[in-house]
Formats: C-alpha cells, sequence, structure tokens
C-alpha cells in the first residue's frame, strides 16, 4: 500500500481509540484503504482496542459473500450486520482480554441501553450531570499545548471583557506602537513575575500579538500584595499608563464573577461529603468508617439522627476511593490490600451498604486507577462494574459538573466536584494561603482559583492533558458549592454565596504525610441542610 495512505489511517484509528496490528497495515492493498476504513467504523469505545489481521481478513471473506449473494437477492442489509468479529480489548492493567462483538454492539454494555439507564437513573434521583469530560487517547504535539492556552486565554478574556475597569482596551502591540502616554488597559497571561532592586515588581504579559513589562509600584500596597500574590500563566487584566515598552500599572483585575444569589431548596433534603478514603491502606480507619455507615444506615444514632439520615439525598466523594499502589515511594509497606482490585473490592463493599435513597455522586483522584494528569476520566468498568449496578452510584471525572435537586419550580444547586490535587502547589508558592493556614485552611485555596475561574491556572501546578479543543479546567460556569478534598482536613467557607467544602478523610497520619507537612483531621463529614444552606460538620 502507499505510505501516504498509513498515515491516514493510523490517525483515524487513533481518534477513535483503536490500535490496530502492524502486520495488517503491511498486508493491506492501496485499493483497499476505504474499505477498511469502513471496517474500523465502529462507534467511539471508552477501551482501547486493538484490531487484528485474523479480523480484517474474517471481514473481507464476510464482505466478498455478501457481494456474491446480493447479486442474486433483492435483500439489502449490512455486511456484517448479524455476523461476530472478535477483536481484543487492553485493560488499564495491561491484560488483553478476548471480546466478541456483534455489529455495532458493544456487549459490555457501553450502547445505547446504557445512555437511556444512565439518563432514567439521573431522573429519579434529580442528578444531572453537566459536565464530566471524556477524551480517546491520542498523540499530543507543541501544538496541542499551544491551542490549549490560546483556548484558555480567549475563554477568560470573554470574562474581563465583561469589566466595566477595562478602558481603552487594546492588544500589546498597538500599546508598544502608541507614540504619546496615555491609559490603556490590555488582557493577557502573566510570563513571568520578578522584583526590582528598588523591590517593585515587573510583570512580562503576554497576548497573541506580543509581550509587553508591567511595573507594579510598592508604594501601592494594596495593588502589590494582589501582583506578589500572583502565580505564572495567570490570565488577568491589567490597567494603566503607558511609557514606551513599559505600562505603569494602577489596577490589575482578576476575572472575578459578581456575588451569587443564594439558592435554597424548597424541600427538607441534605447532602454530605466525603473524600480520600483510602481504601487498602494500613492507615484506614475503619472501625471509624464502619460507625459511619451504621449512621447513615439507621443502625446507630439517636431517633432525630434516625430521621435526619432520612432526609440526605445526596452523598459526594471527591476523590482517593482507595489508597492505590506504587502512589509514592515504599508505599507497599503501608498496604493491608496490596492487590488494586482487591482494594476496590473492598470499597464497592463498603459503598454497597449505603441506603439506596441516596443518590452518591463519585470522582477519582491522585491515587485512584486513573492517569494522574487531569481532567481525570471515570473510573474504568474493570474496577467499578459491581458499582455501576447500583442503581444510585454515580461515577464523574475530576473536575466535573453536575446538578442536583432540580424541578419545575426550582433551579437546582450546580456542584463543582473537584479532588484538588494541584493544592499543594498553591499552599507553597503564593505567600496569601501560606502564611494564613497552608494545609489547614483549603478554603484559601478554593477561594484564589475561584477568583481566577480555572482550577489550575499555573502550568506547574499539577499534571494535564491539553485538550486543543477547551480548556476543562476553566471554571465556566459559576457553581452553588465548590466540593474539594485531597488535604485531609474538613474546611467550610464562603466566598460569595458559593459554599465551599473541603472533605476529610478516613485515613490517619502516614510517614509521606508527615514529610509533606499535611495536618490530617480524620473522621469528620460535613452534613448540609439544602433548605437553609446551613452545615454541620459529624465526627465519627
Amino acid at each position: 500500500m502507499l505510505l501516504d495512505s498509513k498515515p491516514k489511517i493510523v490517525k483515524t484509528l487513533l481518534e477513535k481509540g483503536i490500535l490496530v496490528d502492524g502486520e495488517l497495515l503491511d498486508c493491506l492493498m492501496d485499493e483497499e484503504t476505504e474499505l477498511f476504513l469502513e471496517f474500523v467504523n465502529l462507534p467511539t469505545a471508552t477501551n482501547v482496542f486493538h484490531v487484528t489481521k485474523a479480523a480484517w481478513l474474517n471481514f473481507k471473506q464476510q464482505k466478498k459473500n455478501f457481494s456474491s449473494t446480493s447479486q442474486s437477492s433483492s435483500m439489502s442489509k449490512n455486511p456484517v450486520s448479524g455476523e461476530r468479529c472478535e477483536i481484543t480489548t487492553t485493560s488499564a492493567s495491561g491484560q488483553v482480554v478476548s471480546m466478541q462483538r456483534a455489529g455495532h454492539t458493544r456487549e459490555d454494555g457501553d450502547g445505547t441501553d446504557q445512555k437511556e439507564e444512565l439518563i432514567k437513573k439521573q431522573l429519579n434521583y434529580k442528578v444531572k450531570i453537566l459536565t464530566d469530560y471524556k477524551d480517546l487517547p491520542k498523540k499530543r504535539t507543541v501544538q496541542d499545548f499551544v491551542s490549549y492556552f490560546n483556548k484558555r486565554y480567549s475563554a477568560i478574556k470573554n470574562m474581563l471583557m465583561q469589566r466595566s475597569d477595562l478602558t481603552n482596551l487594546l492588544s500589546v502591540n498597538k500599546i508598544l506602537n502608541k507614540r504619546d502616554k496615555d491609559s490603556v488597559s490590555l488582557i493577557g497571561i502573566v510570563v513571568e513575575k520578578r522584583i526590582t532592586r528598588a523591590k517593585n515588581i515587573v510583570l512580562v504579559v503576554e497576548d497573541p500579538t506580543g509581550q509587553i513589562s508591567v511595573v507594579v509600584n510598592k508604594t501601592k500596597p494594596e495593588l502589590f500584595t494582589l501582583a506578589k500574590n500572583l502565580t505564572g500563566d495567570e490570565v488577568i487584566g491589567v490597567s494603566g499608563f503607558n511609557d514606551k515598552t513599559v505600562i505603569f500599572c494602577n489596577k490589575l483585575i482578576l476575572p472575578e464573577f459578581a456575588q451569587q444569589e443564594f439558592k435554597k431548596s424548597p424541600g427538607d433534603e441534605h447532602a454530605i461529603f466525603l473524600s480520600d478514603i483510602h481504601v487498602g491502606s494500613n492507615y484506614f480507619l475503619d472501625d471509624k468508617f464502619d460507625k459511619f455507615l451504621k449512621w447513615i444506615s439507621g443502625e446507630m444514632g439517636s431517633e432525630e439522627q434516625k430521621k435526619l439520615v432520612g432526609k440526605i439525598k445526596y452523598l459526594f466523594i471527591a476523590g482517593d476511593l482507595v489508597d492505590g499502589v506504587g502512589i509514592y515511594p515504599n508505599q507497599e509497606a503501608e498496604l493491608n490490600i496490596k492487590d488494586i482490585y482487591g482494594q476496590y473490592n473492598h470499597f464497592t463493599n463498603l459503598i454497597s451498604r449505603i441506603p439506596k435513597h441516596i443518590a452518591i455522586i463519585v470522582c477519582p483522584g491522585n491515587h485512584d486507577a486513573v492517569r494522574l494528569a487531569e481532567p481525570q476520566p471515570v473510573l474504568a468498568n474493570e474496577f467499578i462494574k459491581p458499582l455501576l449496578e447500583l442503581p444510585n452510584v454515580f461515577f464523574v471525572s475530576n473536575p466535573s459538573l453536575i446538578n442536583i435537586c432540580q424541578d419545575e419550580n426550582f433551579p437546582g444547586f450546580d456542584v463543582l466536584l473537584y479532588h484538588g490535587y494541584g493544592f499543594d502547589y498553591y499552599i507553597s508558592n503564593v505567600d496569601e494561603i501560606r502564611n494564613n493556614g497552608g494545609y489547614d485552611r483549603a478554603d484559601l485555596v478554593m477561594k484564589y482559583l475561584l477568583r481566577r475561574r480555572h482550577l489550575a491556572p499555573t502550568h506547574a501546578s499539577t499534571l494535564y492533558i491539553p485538550d486543543n479543543l477547551d480548556d476543562p479546567l476553566v471554571i465556566k460556569k459559576v457553581p452553588d458549592f465548590f466540593v474539594t478534598g485531597h488535604v485531609h482536613k474538613t474546611c467550610v467557607s464562603n466566598h460569595k454565596h458559593i459554599t465551599l467544602i473541603c472533605g476529610s478523610c478516613w485515613q490517619s497520619t502516614t510517614s509521606f504525610q508527615e514529610k509533606v507537612g499535611h495536618n490530617p483531621e480524620p473522621a469528620r463529614v460535613p452534613l448540609v441542610n439544602l433548605g437553609t444552606r446551613e452545615v454541620k460538620i459529624l465526627r465519627f
């Protein structure tokens, strides 16, 4: 076959999440290219499929037989409809599992029936998944990173352009070409921050047309503090006076939002929030989690508490369901379940005890069996299949946006769910967070990110996948609840009528946490009355 056909085929397959046998490509004839693309024109799959040479030859024979039959019959049907084609699927653990596929219907249940079942499930529990990241495996290039930052810049620029502070808004190249001094504004990404000998701050800010230096004078303490707490790659607005190749800053504008409506549910409903369960660790607090499960099942507690449990309609888990394997050095010495499948099986047994009237919404974290790069996709079926069969469990990506409590008379609450792996970076690098509580004040990190409308604005703050179509870490829609975890200490706060909740943990202090400065406070459960927005913290 012609060499220029190979890249076309490989690209098409990767976009569909399909791996192809090298021998198969070698045996393809040039005139068979279009037929082969027809062969692999299957619905998008969450697993990576490996198409073999044998499967291709089988398909060609079916096609040939059908063509012969169609000449003597007026019947019209799909040549592979009703036929069974064997392909293989590669699991996340690297095991190759044989799988039969009939036509275009996946037998692992990822077809139309499953989607309809999910919609029905969401309606029953008044849970609506608004954003849930899905991505096919593909090769990433430098251009993907360029497109990713351009998409972020455009999204946040549109937010900033709504601000009245940015008058006489110009691009960098137009400011550099101005001969007269004037009041100017620009929107750009922070490329560099440095302190001069005179103790002023210089920001290098870039937009699609170029870079310019912005001087923030130490004689303006409020402005200076804001500039000092900026981190790289933030998209900001700048207002000031230009002088040749410099802007003397009078104002820095973040893409903040106005105060939100303080919504309250008309019904008597409650929600609880967990995170960082860490099943499988020697430090997992099995007795305390068992106490929590007995309480939420109505097996213990006062009559008043049992009545309260009946009002709990939602339970959110913000990642780190299990302790994982190989997450940090010498972790295996601190595991009592050393197999990742065993950890998820035990997690399944625990969560299955939660009453079925409670909707359970779960996202992964950095200890879970998914890629570390954000956004993290939904956990693979091989780990959570028994839980998927439960009517009340919803698995979402990290991050994700979920609406709850919606009915014909109430718009519901939007809950932004994010594990918070990037929190470590901001606690270490932002003075206003580090000097005011650090790991004890996750709410300061949450406010910091909300003000910037991005969950990880700095390139170095977390691993991420550069999506060339969109930046899924931009906070496009302002939530009613912002829910996180990761730091192992409960924190509840409010920012412009957004309820900020950081979950606790169910693991005592590990040697690794001592090294990185975590101060865990386990077995705390934030409980929110959705009718009043009052938050209580339960201790188990």
